[in-house]
């Protein structure tokens, strides 16, 4: 059976700790292979390659640092396909998910190209008689970076490039799940000519993150997951003095006004919620609609396109949505749907007996569609991370909006509407990071940030983007004065501009 390790100072490293864990295939359901789950003092390997690089990499030239990304990007973008198929064998989304989720990480890299742009200073002269002030901002050292199994390669490249532009040395621990793609973005920058130690991989679990969290080298914290963990990693990251941006789950709404053209929503709401099988922190979980006549036309308009939607392996080009990531996770969906009728939903698309023909063992779910569905109800409460939609009826806009705020989470959140007023009133009302008009997954473009509000994000600053750099690095200003020879004598008032 394969054995996928670390990866520390641009060299593949066996585990040394004895424990793996498994990684499944699947489209089969079988085990494709085993992962080694770092010690401490694997993890403290690691950090120390990173602190090692840490003072040479911060004085590396921006040229020098943007010219390595550069090189950097040119080869994500050869191995592209190959990465994709890494992210298909162990996450099973189908391959032009796979490549898209490629291409949108790649845009954050070539956003760190542009590095010398991003960490211009600012200086005033003449402040007071012959003193001037500059602002900068300087790397904070090594940081870490902890990353989903849904996102396996786009969201360790919303990380590390920033990081290392920025001139810090970073440690990836990414899901062990799927951590073939992670390794092989390791790889790449080795090849690229990233220094030895300024991007290390480490496969683990809990106490792989608590070693991270906890050890006193590592200056920051990046983290990408479920609230409950979000919500810890932020208290572990805190208590140990170190700065943290952890995004946390979702809940999205998209919001369908009378108005909009119906078959745009249900074409969008189709695609954003069944999309990489609904394990998306920004899928459309939920559609709102105000009007009874709106909801019953929508409805329909769903079930027909719900029908239609190919699931099958995500290496069969034919297949349109993949598996679930794991067994239990499949049972888990399930059961939402299952119970969701008890409890007064109406199952227009019920997913949960489908079966593959020839891979009976995969981890399959078809696709599920509840109506009149209230926020009582623990398929509206809790994330449910999967090929659910959930349709639930309001009688106003005002009463629409009030339900969607009343979410503890805050990520995404859509309205479709032909109206130009009303949707300039939710997007200034809707209490959500990041906001789409007829537009049903607002993932913002490289050179804006990604973030939530509320339940969806622990601590100040978002991901990627301008909030990216001000994360990797902190502020310094210099006050300077080249005083005359005739200057001098004590003065010990307070300074004040001449």
């Amino acid at each position: 059976m394969r054995t996928i390790g670390h990866f520390i100072d641009n060299k593949p490293v066996a585990g040394a700790s004895g424990r793996f864990g498994p990684v499944w295939d699947p489209a089969t359901g079988e085990q494709a292979g085993r992962v080694a789950l770092a010690s401490p003092e694997e993890v403290d390997r690691a950090v120390a390659a990173a602190a090692g690089a840490a003072p040479a990499w911060r004085t590396a030239s921006l040229a020098r640092r943007a010219a390595l990304l550069f090189r950097y990007r040119e080869l994500l973008v050869a191995h592209r396909a190959e990465l994709a198929g890494l992210i298909t064998a162990e996450h099973g989304k189908v391959h032009a998910d796979a490549l898209g989720e490629v291409a949108r990480g790649l845009e954050i890299v070539e956003l760190a190209c542009a590095i010398p742009e991003k960490l211009k200073g600012e200086l005033s002269t003449e402040v007071s008689t012959g003193v001037d002030v500059a602002s900068i901002r300087q790397p904070l050292g090594v940081v870490a970076g902890i990353t989903p199994f849904n996102f396996p390669a786009m969201v360790p490249l919303w990380m590390f490039p920033v990081a290392v532009a920025c001139g810090n040395t970073f440690v990836l621990k990414p899901s062990e799940k799927d951590p073939s793609a992670a390794l092989k973005l390791a790889e790449l920058a080795a090849e690229a000519g990233f220094p030895d130690g300024v991007l290390n991989v480490v496969n683990g679990d809990k106490p792989t993150v608590d070693r991270l969290l906890a050890h006193p080298e590592v200056t920051a914290v990046s983290f990408v997951g479920s609230t409950p963990v979000a919500r810890a990693i932020q208290r572990g990251a805190v208590e140990h003095g170190k700065r943290v941006q952890a995004l946390g789950g979702a809940k999205n709404h998209m919001l369908v006004l009378p108005d909009a053209d119906l078959d745009l929503a249900a074409d969008s709401a189709i695609s954003a919620a069944y999309g990489s099988a609904g394990e998306r922190c920004m899928a459309v979980s939920v559609v709102v609609t105000v009007g009874e006549a709106t909801g019953d036309a929508l409805v329909a308009r769903l079930a027909e396109r719900a029908a239609g939607v190919r699931v099958g392996p995500g290496g069969d080009p034919a297949s349109e949505m993949g598996p679930l990531i794991t067994g239990e996770h499949r049972n888990r969906v399930a059961g939402y749907v299952r119970g969701a009728a008890g409890q007064g939903a109406e199952v227009v698309v019920d997913g949960t007996g489908y079966t593959v023909p020839g891979h009976e063992g995969g981890f399959f779910l078809g696709v599920s569609l509840l109506d009149r569905v209230t926020p009582e109800m623990d398929a509206y409460r809790d994330e449910i991370f999967g090929p659910v939609l959930c349709v639930v009826r309001a009688e106003t806009y005002e009463e629409a909006v009030t339900l969607i705020n009343a979410s503890r989470w805050g990520n995404g959140s859509a309205v479709f509407t032909r109206d130009g007023g009303a949707a300039r009133r939710f997007q200034l009302e809707v209490e959500a990071g990041m906001v789409g008009v007829n537009v049903p997954i607002p993932v913002p473009v490289g050179y804006h940030s990604f973030g939530g509000w509320k339940e969806s994000l622990f601590g100040d600053h978002h991901i990627y983007g301008n909030d990216g750099v001000r994360f990797y690095t902190r502020g310094k200003v210099i006050t300077t004065r080249w005083p005359d020879p005739a200057d001098g004598g004590v003065n010990l008032g307070f300074p004040q501009h001449r």
